[in-house]
């Protein structure tokens, strides 16, 4: 949740702002509540129903389902402020059932409920009875800078309703600004729990035998990269056997040219304090629109835990234009999120470990339509027979000598506008400035990853949605998210060149239906 007042936030909610980004075909609203004749609804990521929808919680496996929970205001189009904790269940991570309200909002002095996390109590710790879910989560009662606080809830009907543990916090401000998100887990060698949580410029560590009673144990502090937000921890393993400690954090760290995306270390944990192994975080996304983003498990269908591979999830939007969406006025909601990723570490030739990411395997399942292209010379541009608002398209581009080369995604008819991905002498790029933008400003329109020219081959996986472009780079360490709001009309597909030839190598596009 962003250091703004959320009274500010939500004050005065933009309904109908978004009307100029509408073209005229997206025609007029149809007979169901809340849809439009052209929909801008994403077409096969998770959207919220109705209304608002922002920060994810970090989905927990219950009974052979996800349990993904989310921020969620129910009353954003009327401008009344606060979120509640909305849940939706997946056995894939690509479909979803929503399961309405889970913690309400309002419901004590506290207010309204922002983010936090669930963890399941197998051993009562407790006392709310063996298997409840227990929900630690931040609430601000006066909405001012220095009362966020840690309050508790219980669920003992395997996390579908959540009741108060009264109406104190479990873990009071201390008198600083800016005390939010806490991320709890389990650290079972030593029978207690770990949370951290997010403290302006700090990640604070707390331990706690029965998660009502905390104590301050240690701090990981890193500047420059703005206030940082939900904070993560987890152990991964590579597949050369080497297990490390992830330290994550939402952050902002535009002003020093790097992302407004989810920022980590990779280093060691003791149960106490973190330790990274390099002072300067890398970033799981490049682009403007990977926020709040959460990791969790990977589960088999038995509920074994894969110790090489986590999830990811992260909200499609930024808090610079987090009401500027042209779904408000053709669907009557604001909050889509980016597709479930599959986060795995690698270890890179200078011996030090990244994580890298691709699309949740499961959505293989729900391919809908597969055009195969094929190898295709390309010099300068080259428009493709193919129509589509959503769509994954996939290619392997080589070259001898070019100074640039990728897509134009959602291309209008008349070429004028399109969102550009692909490759320029030593960078990579996805740019949503020729098409229509969130970001009024013009200045956060065209995001850089590191590319090698001297390898002469890119792979490149864009998942184009109505709203939305993930763009996926060679084995998935440098991803790109963008919201972009092209018209509806513009459904066009070209792949292009600069100063030479390449060729697109097994051009495949694939459309989905979820």
């Amino acid at each position: 949740m962003s250091g703004i007042s959320r009274r500010a936030l939500f004050a005065g909610t933009a309904v109908g702002t978004a009307g100029a980004l509408l073209p005229a075909a997206a025609g007029p609203a149809a007979a169901g509540p809340g849809r439009a004749a052209a929909s801008y609804r994403a077409a096969y990521h998770f959207t919220v129903p109705e209304q608002w929808k922002n920060d994810p919680q970090r989905p927990i496996w219950i009974d052979g389902a996800y349990h993904y929970y989310y921020l969620h205001n129910a009353d954003y189009l009327s401008g009344e402020v606060g979120t509640a904790w909305r849940l939706a269940t997946s056995t894939d991570l690509v479909s979803f059932t929503d399961r309405g309200i889970a913690v309400p909002k309002d419901t004590t002095p506290g207010g309204d409920v922002w983010s936090g996390s669930a963890v399941i109590d197998t051993d009562d710790t407790a006392g709310f009875g063996a298997g409840a879910v227990v929900v630690l989560a931040t609430m601000s009662p006066h909405d001012g800078p220095n009362d966020q606080a840690q309050y508790l809830y219980y669920s003992t009907d395997g996390g579908r309703s959540f009741t108060p543990h009264g109406t104190d916090p479990v873990l009071p401000n201390p008198g600083v600004r800016d005390f939010r998100d806490p991320k709890v887990i389990r650290d079972e060698e030593r029978d207690r729990w770990v949370m951290t949580l997010a403290e302006n410029d700090k990640v604070g560590f707390y331990h706690s035998a029965d998660l009502k009673s905390w104590t301050y144990v240690s701090g990981f502090v890193k500047g420059g990269i703005g206030v940082l937000e939900c904070p993560d921890l987890f152990r991964i393993r590579a597949g050369d056997g080497t297990a490390k400690w992830v330290l994550g954090v939402s952050a902002n760290g535009k002003a020093a040219g790097l992302p407004n995306t989810y920022a980590y270390w990779t280093g060691s944990f003791d149960g106490s304090a973190f330790t990274a192994d390099a002072t300067e975080p890398q970033w799981l996304d490049r682009g403007w629109d990977w926020y709040g983003a959460v990791t969790f498990d990977k589960r088999g269908t038995d509920g074994t835990l894969d110790e090489e591979t986590r999830y990811a999830i992260g909200w499609l939007n930024n808090w610079d234009y987090a009401q500027i969406t042209p779904t408000i006025d053709s669907d009557g909601f604001n909050g889509t999120d980016s597709i479930v990723r599959e986060i795995t570490l690698k270890r890179a030739a200078d011996g030090t470990y990244h994580l890298v990411s691709r699309p949740v395997a499961a959505l293989d399942r729900y391919v809908s339509r597969t055009v195969r292209l094929g190898d295709l010379a390309v010099e300068g541009t080259r428009v493709l027979d193919y129509r589509g608002t959503a769509y994954e398209l996939t290619c392997e581009i080589t070259w001898d000598q070019v100074t640039g080369a990728g897509m134009q995604l959602r291309r209008s008819p008349d070429g004028a506008r399109h969102i550009d991905a692909g490759v320029h002498r030593d960078y990579a790029y996805l740019n949503r400035r020729p098409t229509v933008s969130p970001d009024m400003s013009g200045r956060w329109q065209e995001s850089h990853s590191p590319f090698d020219p001297a390898r002469r081959t890119v792979t490149l996986r864009a998942l184009v949605d109505r709203t939305s472009v993930e763009l996926f780079l060679d084995d998935g360490r440098y991803v790109h998210s963008t919201a972009a709001f092209p018209y509806l009309v513009d459904n066009g597909l070209a792949l292009f060149t600069i100063d030479g030839r390449a060729v697109f190598r097994n051009t495949t596009i694939r459309e989905f239906e979820v």
